[in-house]
């Protein structure tokens, strides 16, 4: 049996046993918070929390560390996944005290979004993957109302893992500009109507967050969203997380060699447009967004007309 590094109790993660494990990850999401300089106790704090157990934790951790947080969520209508998802968070915010801020595709887009994914593919050559679109519609919406809500930040719940894998994916894609806006810190494109993003989990990594969710029991699902199976993100994931099983340091390394060169390098001059449609931030003429409800419009008239 493996021993915690402070004391003879068993390890659960990380070296430490469940009481220091405990102490060791707020104080590593602390240290984050000052090391990168994130947040200040003066912010007002929109966490994206899905109910999962990235956010779930993060919300915790940062009320507990005496922040002014509200939970902020986008509901995709993805059947009982989604809807489980939201009651566990409810559950967990009611518990806790923490105001919820409830957004719904269905309200926002009229349509969930399953269906707004099998209309945006009708005729499309090239098909839109789920995830894409979520992410898209989900990034606009949580903007849109943490401006309105007059937030300083929105906190999201990015561990170590996730950012490896989107390097990698920015590598293999030879996006460099892409890979210029990851980091501790996004939204910092010259554009006011761009709410800064933190994430204060950036150097915790994805083990640490299960293992901190179930010694809190919270109630979270673990299993991956039903519409990320094909997901471009999964395949980069199930790789890192095979390779580390025999490089334990790799997803670290990569995290680091970012920070090194690519996040230290990048321009602080770049400025962000507005989209012309919705005047929402965009590095285009007409934002990702604009351009899929455009195509939801545009097909949803043809099937009526």
């Amino acid at each position: 049996m493996v021993k915690c590094a402070k004391r003879s109790e068993k390890e659960i993660c990380s070296g430490f046993c469940e009481k220091h494990f405990r102490r060791y990850f707020e104080d590593k999401v602390k240290k984050t918070i000052r090391k990168f300089n994130l947040l200040n106790h003066k912010d007002k704090i929109a966490v994206a929390v899905s109910g999962g157990k990235d956010s779930t934790v993060l919300m915790y951790v940062l009320k507990k560390l005496n922040y002014d947080v509200t939970a902020i969520t986008v509901d995709a209508v993805i059947g009982n996944y989604t809807k489980q998802n939201l009651e566990n968070l409810r559950g967990v915010c009611k518990k806790y005290k923490i105001p919820l801020k409830e957004i719904s595709f269905r309200k926002e887009f009229g349509y969930s979004l399953c269906y707004i994914r099998s209309i945006v593919n009708q005729d499309r050559k090239e098909k839109l993957a789920s995830c894409l679109i979520c992410g898209v519609l989900r990034r606009y919406l949580i903007n849109k109302y943490a401006k309105q809500m007059k937030f300083d930040a929105v906190a999201t719940g990015h561990t170590l893992d996730d950012e490896a894998q989107a390097f990698l994916m920015n590598i293999f894609r030879n996006d460099i500009a892409l890979a210029r806006r990851q980091g501790p810190i996004a939204g910092k494109g010259g554009n006011k109507a761009f709410v800064t993003r933190v994430k204060p989990l950036y150097l915790c990594t994805e083990k640490e967050t299960t293992a901190y969710s179930k010694l809190m029991k919270f109630p979270v699902n673990y299993e991956r969203c039903p519409c990320s199976v094909e997901a471009y993100r999964r395949n980069f994931r199930n790789y890192l997380d095979e390779f580390e099983k025999k490089h334990p340091s790799v997803k670290h390394n990569i995290v680091n060699f970012f920070l090194g060169t690519v996040h230290k390098e990048k321009k602080t001059n770049e400025i962000i447009g507005e989209c012309e449609l919705c005047g929402e931030p965009s590095a285009r003429g007409i934002c990702k967004k604009c351009e899929i409800i455009g195509e939801l419009k545009k097909k949803m008239k043809r099937k009526n007309d």
